[in-house]
């Protein structure tokens, strides 16, 4: 339970000036001393309790502290704390077994987090296809190594361009902004078209792979039409061009499935996942290849290796962290709380003028803050703030409710184990917010409905 820690400030302060925080001027810092959590609620150094709506980094899946998991990398730890990548353990073999069975892929290559498994699925990509380019979506995030970060459209990317050579972006499933101005209906069905377009300019026999997440998570959680994937999965297979799915964010049971693509149909050939992979627990990402892809690899050189690749305590806390997911059965509790949060969500939309949209899947959702919901302004530029998404992220911090705001996005992605009334509190908090911000640009609550 939280208690108040008599050294909190002094332990902030060091952090401040002994430590870099990443994404950050460090001089506008003021971080919260974490101390410990359970379940759907991490505690600080002041004894207070905060609601996790942001699953920290989208990522503590299972809640804080769950005692299967930290006992498994406790039992590990006891075993065995490290091999290295060229051993054979059993936790490497049950591990990567598992992650065949639930992708319906063939092989894993481990990584210690999401961005190391888009860089090496790109590398494999390119290895396999004999091709040079790779093709991405401007809205999107793949990772702050160099070559994740430049495969990346987030803005994120711009102080370390030009980055690495062969990328090549299209746009995104964006239904509410699509691009040049034009309808939802039409970019519904011009979206795949645009992309064709795109590889054809760049040359099919030029371009690798296409790297996509399942779901966009931090560039607005962009829902696509439900014949985007099947589609593009024919696209691609047509000239011959590899789908890698990052699944980092998407993945392991926040959209209510193992892989956000499962919704839609279709297999990817290569899969890059990390965060709900072990919860947070322990740093742990993967490459998961089809077996097309694995038997390449069988008498064609890897290029490509991690000192901590295969990590023995890493393993073994993902290896517990998938069976909690089963034993508890929380991709269902996830869809039965994504049932209930979405009608939540949809109710704040004709409720509160400075409600643009809503998207959500799973308990995977962000909520678009425009200033008029005619011309769809948003409540904030991109890659920038304004006071009334200041306001709303500043009360939601004083109501101890943890948030990720970016942008003019407010997202809602609680753990997997959040109670309907966890959820509901929440949600009350953001509710509150929002009247604030009706408040400042002048339109009134009632006149939404």
């Amino acid at each position: 339970m939280p208690q108040k820690h008599p050294d909190s400030a002094q332990i902030i302060q060091d952090n401040r000036d002994y430590t870099l925080f990443s994404w950050s001027a460090q001089a506008a810092l003021s971080p919260i001393h974490m101390t410990g959590g359970q379940g759907s609620h991490f505690f600080d150094g002041n004894g207070d309790r905060w609601l996790d709506f942001s699953s920290q980094l989208i990522n503590i899946n299972v809640g804080h502290q769950h005692p299967k998991v930290m006992q498994a990398i406790k039992d590990q730890v006891d075993q065995m704390c490290f091999a290295g990548p060229s051993f054979a353990t059993d936790v490497r073999a049950k591990l990567g077994k598992k992650l065949a069975e639930v992708t319906g892929l063939a092989k894993s290559f481990f990584t210690l987090g999401g961005s190391e498994a888009n860089e090496n699925a790109m590398k494999m990509a390119c290895l396999y296809t004999g091709r040079d380019k790779i093709m991405t979506r401007y809205r999107s995030y793949h990772g702050a190594t160099m070559g994740s970060m430049t495969a990346s459209g987030d803005p994120r990317r711009w102080p370390v361009e030009p980055g690495i050579p062969g990328i090549v972006r299209v746009f995104d499933p964006y239904m509410y902004r699509p691009p040049m101005g034009g309808s939802a209906e039409a970019w519904a069905d011009g979206c795949i078209t645009h992309i064709e377009e795109v590889i054809q300019m760049e040359g099919p026999h030029t371009i690798a792979a296409m790297l996509v997440e399942g779901i966009t998570g931090s560039n607005g959680i962009l829902i696509p039409p439900d014949d985007y994937y099947p589609r593009l999965r024919a696209l691609l297979d047509k000239y011959g061009i590899l789908l890698i799915d990052d699944e980092v964010m998407s993945g392991f049971g926040r959209t209510g499935k193992w892989l956000a693509t499962q919704h839609y149909g279709i297999k990817p050939d290569i899969v890059t996942c990390a965060k709900g992979l072990t919860s947070g627990y322990m740093p742990l990402g993967a490459v998961i290849v089809s077996d097309k892809i694995a038997q390449y690899f069988e008498d064609h050189f890897l290029a490509g290796g991690l000192t901590y690749s295969g990590h023995p305590v890493s393993l073994a806390a993902a290896i517990a962290n998938l069976q909690v997911y089963e034993d508890e059965n929380l991709f269902e509790h996830t869809l039965e709380m994504g049932a209930h949060l979405g009608q939540r969500l949809e109710a704040m939309k004709k409720k509160y003028a400075c409600v643009g949209d809503v998207r959500y899947i799973g308990l995977f959702s962000v909520l678009e803050l425009v200033k008029d919901k005619q011309t769809k302004e948003p409540l904030a530029p991109f890659n920038g703030t304004s006071p009334e998404m200041n306001k709303f992220a500043a009360h939601v911090k004083s109501k101890h409710v943890y948030a990720y705001t970016r942008f003019n996005w407010a997202f809602v992605c609680p753990p997997l184990v959040v109670t309907r009334e966890e959820l509901d509190h929440g949600l009350d908090v953001y509710e509150e917010g929002l009247a604030l911000v009706d408040e400042m640009i002048g339109k009134s609550t009632v006149a939404a409905d």
